[in-house]
């Protein structure tokens, strides 16, 4: 994994955040999952999630890599000034307040302004809110999980895991409920008798369904940061300052 984003799933009594590391092929790990407690409408949890967004997170090289962008749902009526208060605080582009779509024309969409004056006009300088396709993310990331991964015997001819394979951790917040979680939604086609068209939307086949949002918004959260345009040279960039930061450490005295 190259570099960190994170999606954050906001609920009335707490928030839920996940951080990817992406790679080659949008190779993904899942690196932390973390629940923050606390009621949205007072500031005690929106500090622990700040405080979570500036730290960084170790490489098997012994660097530390920062999340270059976090996407938090504002969706929830109830919650969605909550989401915008702590945005406005926080810093651009790292941190951007987005809106889900069943539909829409690309994944995710331009800025669009949200502050106000007292006469109507938009702000240029205001929040920006993102709105992104989650559709799209949704039947992409059940693709990708049902990618084979290579045997003992393929690794050894030198295959490599297929583009878009979902690396997962074992350990606490990473058990059954993450994974039913992950799975909670299905594609679903309804006919109109009358008319006889069809549509299909995607629903939730169980109650919670926390962890497959917030995946979908650190996904979205990728392509933002250019990753799915990217060539190999941003690639071997990435690279080369990763192992800058790794040989730095290894020469930090213990």
């Amino acid at each position: 994994g190259l570099f960190l984003t994170a999606g954050v799933d906001v609920q009335r009594d707490r928030l839920e955040c996940k951080v990817l590391a992406w790679g080659r092929g949008k190779e993904s790990w899942s690196v932390d999952y973390h629940i923050f407690d606390g009621r949205t409408s007072e500031p005690a949890v929106w500090r622990q999630l700040e405080e979570y967004r500036a730290q960084t997170f170790p490489t098997a090289g012994g660097a530390e890599l920062p999340i270059v962008r976090m996407f938090v749902d504002s969706g929830d009526g109830t919650t969605t000034n909550d989401v915008y208060s702590w945005v406005r605080t926080q810093p651009y582009p790292q941190v951007q307040a987005i809106k889900g779509r069943d539909q829409n024309t690309i994944p995710v969409g331009p800025p669009s302004l949200v502050d106000v004056t007292i006469g109507g006009k938009k702000i240029t300088h205001g929040l920006k809110i993102r709105t992104i396709n989650v559709s799209f993310f949704k039947a992409e990331l059940y693709a990708w999980l049902k990618l084979r991964p290579p045997t003992e015997e393929e690794k050894a001819q030198g295959l490599t895991y297929p583009p878009g394979y979902c690396h997962f951790p074992k350990g606490q917040n990473f058990g059954d409920e993450h994974f039913k979680q992950l799975c909670a939604e299905q594609l679903v086609t309804h006919v109109n008798r009358r008319t006889g068209r069809s549509k299909t939307e995607w629903q939730q086949i169980r109650a919670r369904n926390e962890a497959l949002d917030t995946h979908i918004y650190a996904r979205a959260a990728a392509y933002d940061v250019g990753m799915d345009r990217w060539q190999e040279k941003h690639w071997k960039a990435l690279e080369e300052q990763l192992a800058a930061l790794e040989g730095e450490a290894k020469q930090e005295p213990p």
